[in-house]
């Protein structure tokens, strides 16, 4: 049986090899603590929760529900943006929802790319960016982030023949794995720049919510959208999730705001994958976005203390990693001993059960790092510090 070539891009995946490796501590006994996986452990509001168990017994939320019965949603979503960025969006046609914001950043690119375009992405990045490339037979030109340049792109490096292919550019700011912060001087050049080479600029946006320096209240402020550097929409369109500001990761709902003609490429290409989700989840959704944003705060506040008690424990044992703006991860270079991120991450978690992505997984620029998800309570998570102490104090 012969398959499509796209399929041999998706093969490697650093992330299988490490549940594998997860797979075998847990087999040898071993006590897992996996700060792998960027998937919350809190819980989803009240509100958010009887919204959707109310809607079970309705009947006619049993069936397929087309985009023109989504309109209250999108309608919600739209408010939310407006409310939270003081730009107007139109519902009907600046809006989509999706199932999360990794569907649109995964089948956006059926609509962009002809086969050997090239799309521009940020390395080290989140992984499914380049799978959806991969699907559209385009080409990846990766935009290296380093820590010198704040992990931020240098459009100037980018070579004039690749610009002359190139049709996107993806950014993602707060940043998954480095939790890098972009303002919005950066987005406006990079909304000039796509502007100048005909590129649709594409912003994952799903740490809108998690920032620390201000609170949650002023998130915008320091994670500004890219719709405020492109008020007109012009090239852009970006992506939001409520896994992250509303722990609802397993609902798998988000939605899309931005350009008319991209929401409607991206609608089709959707038309033909699959419905929307079921009804009472998007009514759990309207909940989430037009009811109390207390549990908002109640997250933001989590992930800052788990963010300090785990810094404060790696300093304690010399691993000098700096404080974390945003997001729910720590971007850690590699202590000084080792250099291969893929045998760090896999011989602590055989060793001690402690379980972290190596920064090889999400590029070539990430080599040399290793990413912890913040996805446990602070005892819990100076344990897991303890035991890494005890991995590197044997090596």
């Amino acid at each position: 049986m012969e398959f499509a070539k796209r399929l041999e891009y998706l093969q490697a995946n650093v992330f299988a090899d490490m549940d594998q490796a997860k797979a075998r501590a847990i087999a040898a006994g071993k006590d897992l603590i996996d700060l792998s996986l960027g998937s919350s452990d809190l819980p989803a509001a009240p509100h958010v929760l009887d919204a959707i168990a109310q809607s079970l017994p309705d009947r006619s939320t049993h069936g397929y529900l087309l985009f023109h019965g989504t309109r209250a949603f999108r309608e919600a979503a739209a408010s939310w943006y407006t409310s939270k960025f003081g730009i107007s969006v139109d519902p009907e046609t600046e809006v989509l929802p999706l199932i999360g914001s990794q569907e649109g950043t995964a089948h956006l690119p059926l609509a962009v790319l002809n086969p050997g375009d090239f799309a521009l992405l940020l390395d080290p990045g989140y992984p499914s960016h380049a799978g959806g490339v991969y699907l559209a037979s385009g080409q990846i030109y990766p935009m290296p982030l380093r820590e010198e340049n704040g992990f931020l792109p240098v459009f100037a490096d980018i070579p004039a023949p690749v610009l002359a292919q190139s049709r996107m550019m993806v950014l993602s700011y707060p940043h998954n794995p480095t939790s890098a912060i972009a303002p919005l001087a950066f987005f406006q050049e990079a909304v000039a720049f796509c502007q100048q080479h005909n590129l649709v600029l594409v912003h994952d946006f799903p740490y809108v919510d998690l920032v620390f320096t201000q609170g949650s209240q002023n998130s915008q402020l320091l994670a500004p959208s890219i719709l405020q550097a492109d008020p007109e929409k012009s090239v852009s369109i970006e992506f939001f999730t409520l896994s992250k500001s509303y722990n609802m990761g397993g609902f798998r709902v988000g939605y899309a705001i931005g350009n008319a003609k991209l929401i409607r490429a991206l609608r089709q290409v959707k038309a033909a994958v699959d419905f929307n989700q079921y009804r009472g989840i998007l009514n759990g959704a309207i909940a989430a976005l037009t009811g109390s944003q207390a549990q908002v705060s109640t997250v933001v506040k989590t992930f800052r203390q788990r963010r300090d008690a785990f810094i404060d424990a790696l300093h304690r044992i010399n691993w000098q990693v700096p404080t974390p703006d945003a997001t729910m991860y720590i971007w850690a270079k590699l202590p000084e001993t080792w250099n291969d991120s893929i045998q760090f991450c896999t011989e602590l978690v055989e060793t001690t059960g402690v379980a972290a992505s190596p920064g090889a997984g999400f590029g070539k620029f990430g080599e040399g790092y290793v990413r912890f998800a913040l996805v446990h309570d602070p005892a819990i998570l100076e344990t897991a510090v303890e035991r890494i102490a005890t991995f590197l104090h044997s090596r």
